[in-house]
């Protein structure tokens, strides 16, 4: 097996952030920094197929559980604090339920143990539609992105994955090809009957659609000892678009 690609901050209890669909650990530097002056040594980590981690055609959540777990072992983590968003809520929740002796406290950042049916058609067609023969800058690549996506945040997220293969030719670091024919495997839920029954934080953005009411029973039953909170003005890039809160919420969870 390969090892995930990660920076790590800090010293003290270990804290693992897996990005979401798309994203890669640099999405959470900022975030990351901040938790290690609050005292944690935080991995922040770049999942099979995102950022500068190894690329497989295989893809799913059993096996993003096992890049994990193997991490783990590799850095000598007998016990860790697990926090996912989205895609990487996914990951977290079934290593949660897979391995709950390896868990110390687990959050799960706007995502809930349900199937999501695919829903990211106009991005990937967006990134397909880029031609990096043609395209020799960011801001080039942007200006073709912006012809599918119109929503400057959400483009700004994919283009932070650009880099240079080579003088004058960009890619994306994420597995482009592999991930847009995984879309069901993206959006499936942990198994029926898994569990995990330590202490678990969820926490949704109240302008998202992504944990709704009518999903806290099925969170309940998953993690019985799950808190479900809300971020204010946020949607389902919570950590993003609100992270003073999200930080704050975070913290005094782990610190109770």
């Amino acid at each position: 097996m390969k090892v995930l690609h990660s920076k790590i901050l800090g010293d003290g209890s270990p804290l693992l952030i897996l990005h979401g669909f798309l994203g890669m650990s640099d999405n959470w530097k900022t975030l990351g920094n901040q938790f290690a002056e609050a005292g944690f040594q935080v991995h922040l980590i770049d999942q099979r197929n995102h950022g500068k981690s190894f690329q497989s055609n295989d893809f799913d959540y059993e096996l993003l559980s096992r890049d994990l777990h193997y991490y783990m072992a590799h850095y000598h983590i007998q016990k860790g604090i697990l926090l996912g968003h989205s895609m990487g809520g996914k990951t977290v929740m079934q290593f949660a339920c897979s391995y709950p002796e390896k868990v110390e406290k687990l959050i799960v950042a706007d995502i809930a143990p349900k199937y999501y049916p695919p829903h990211h058609q106009e991005i990937i067609n967006g990134l397909l539609s880029l031609n990096f023969e043609e395209i020799k800058s960011r801001t080039e690549a942007d200006k073709r992105l912006s012809e599918h996506l119109t929503n400057f945040g959400i483009r700004q997220f994919l283009l932070k994955n650009l880099y240079w293969i080579e003088k004058g030719k960009l890619d994306f670091r994420f597995n482009l090809e592999v991930l847009k024919d995984r879309m069901e495997e993206i959006g499936e839920n942990i198994q029926a009957l898994d569990t995990f029954d330590g202490d678990t934080l969820f926490l949704r953005g109240d302008n998202s659609e992504y944990i709704l009411k009518n999903d806290f029973d099925s969170i309940k039953k998953h993690f019985p000892k799950a808190t479900i909170d809300t971020v204010s003005n946020a949607g389902h890039w919570l950590h993003a678009e609100n992270p003073k809160e999200f930080f704050v919420k975070v913290l005094t969870f782990l610190n109770r």
